[in-house]
């Protein structure tokens, strides 16, 4: 074995002969993720590393998940945008400076903007919007143009992201749509290097892969490598509730699509890309287990990773939890969970949403989105200043804040208590903004107690006011219209 020897001088009085020590440095062992410096960051897309789970119940089963989180982009994606890419290139329907326009669930789009933008293309997305303001706020950042649409229509209305983005592309000149749902770049993406990654991290034996169909290109691009190699791996389905693919493989028919809160998988329709007959399993996992599995990976293994990839492994985990022999099985961490912080890991958003465990009681106090008991209540004292409270009503995505004075309800402010007190000449505005909340709020509090019922809340909403819940003399927490009907809404599901 090689050492080296570093002599090491320590410090001594002038009157004192200095010593020299030697200290022996062992050679680094060599690394796999230790590479020398690429030329761009688009060399980095694949290799991702893959992790054993331990601390999840996986029956007899081993369970692994490919973290394709590790990409540049932070999603799986990134492989099938450069391979996408580089094929419409080969094929010379994307010309030098063309314009690349493609509708996508945020992840693939953020791909094409990785690797298009640094090669000199524009890039214009249609995004449905309920994909989370992270994912947007990235594509922009990016450079990317992006189009937000509907996203409770279907195939064939005007404005479904899918049809409105091939109509874009159609009105520009140098436009190439890229329809991942039936460009045969996506797939051979996954069969080309997803695929022959997992055989050989895995050293040729794998019994399962667990994938989701959002264009179909993963479950396609696998299905064909493991069907050439192993014939022994099956290929399962994790689907949402409401999507049709899973009751398809199930039945044999296609059924009505329903909604999903889980975003990039999941679909209304069977795309071009998705052989749904390399399926040997479907699971259908509703967006409360999704969510709560993809928090659990994050407390568990220290994984942060999207609601999809919840999806993904609630279905693993279903499945080798059926398993009466050792069987190992791989899925996906399809992306980052850092996309999805104002959403799967906000506790008031999924309490909005109705997707968390949340103990009912049956009054007023349901519909309160931040309880104050609970310490979610986001409040400013009447000496704050105006700018303060602005401030964290923003921070906070709410139009109106509780005023607390010793822990005791003295007024309410809102955005246009505000604008009231900060409106006027220019030259003085920077001293309006600091005036005190006192100066500006509302101390004329009709309150509601929380036994009172829902028909209680109408009065209050027709004097455009936010209705103040108190249990007894203790104040509870704020209900606004939307908590109405975000209320009204999970009780109708």
């Amino acid at each position: 074995m090689h050492t080296h020897t570093i002599a090491a001088t320590t410090t001594a009085p002038a009157t004192r002969m200095r010593t020299v020590t030697s200290v022996e440095i062992e050679p680094m062992a060599a690394s796999p993720r230790l590479q020398p410096p690429v030329s761009s960051v688009l060399k980095l897309i694949g290799q991702t590393p893959i992790v054993e789970l331990s601390k999840f119940d996986t029956g007899p089963c081993k369970l692994f998940v490919k973290l394709e989180s590790q990409n540049p982009g932070g999603s799986i994606k990134d492989r099938v945008a450069l391979s996408m890419i580089a094929d419409a290139e080969r094929r010379g329907v994307l010309p030098p400076g063309g314009t690349i326009v493609e509708a996508t669930a945020g992840n693939t789009g953020l791909g094409l903007a990785q690797v298009g933008i640094s090669k000199g293309y524009r890039i214009v997305l249609v995004v449905p919007d309920k994909m989370s303001r992270e994912k947007v706020q990235h594509l922009r950042a990016l450079g990317a143009e992006v189009r937000l649409t509907r996203s409770d229509v279907g195939k064939g209305h005007p404005d479904y992201y899918q049809d409105m983005a091939e109509r874009i592309a159609a009105e520009q000149t140098g436009a190439f749509y890229v329809n991942q749902f039936a460009n045969p770049a996506n797939p051979a993406a996954h069969e080309t290097t997803t695929g022959p990654e997992i055989w050989q991290q895995l050293n040729g034996d794998v019994d399962a892969v667990v994938v989701g169909v959002g264009s179909g290109g993963t479950l396609t691009g696998l299905g064909r490598f493991f069907a050439g190699v192993s014939p022994k791996t099956e290929m399962v389905l994790a689907d949402p509730v409401g999507s049709v693919l899973a009751p398809f493989i199930e039945t044999g028919r296609l059924i009505e699509a329903g909604a999903w809160t889980v975003e990039g998988i999941g679909e209304d329709f069977i795309p071009p890309n998705a052989d749904l007959s390399l399926v040997k399993k479907a699971y259908s996992i509703s967006d409360r287990q999704s969510m709560a599995t993809a928090r659990d990976l994050l407390a568990n293994e220290g994984i942060l990773a999207g609601s999809s990839s919840g999806t993904l492994l609630a279905a693993a985990l279903r499945y080798c939890r059926e398993q009466t022999t050792p069987k190992r099985v791989l899925t996906l961490v399809c992306d980052s969970g850092n996309k999805y912080l104002s959403k799967v890991f906000d506790d008031f958003w999924l309490a909005e949403q109705g997707l968390a465990e949340r103990r009912q009681q049956g009054d007023l106090r349901d519909l309160v989105a931040r309880s104050h008991r609970e310490g979610g209540t986001v409040w400013v004292r009447p000496e704050d200043s105006l700018l303060n409270a602005y401030g964290s009503m923003r921070r906070a995505d709410v139009s109106q804040l509780p005023v607390l004075e010793n822990g005791c309800l003295v007024g309410i402010i809102d955005e246009g208590d505000i604008l009231a007190k900060v409106d006027g000449p220019y030259e003085s505005r920077r001293d309006r903004f600091n005036a005190t909340v006192r100066t500006a709020m509302t101390t004329d509090l009709h309150t509601l107690q929380a036994s009172q019922t829902l028909d209680a809340l109408l009065p209050v909403f027709d004097r455009n006011e936010v209705a103040i819940v108190f249990d007894g003399d203790e104040f509870i927490g704020l209900i606004t219209r939307v908590d109405l009907i975000n209320h009204l809404r999970r009780s109708s599901k």
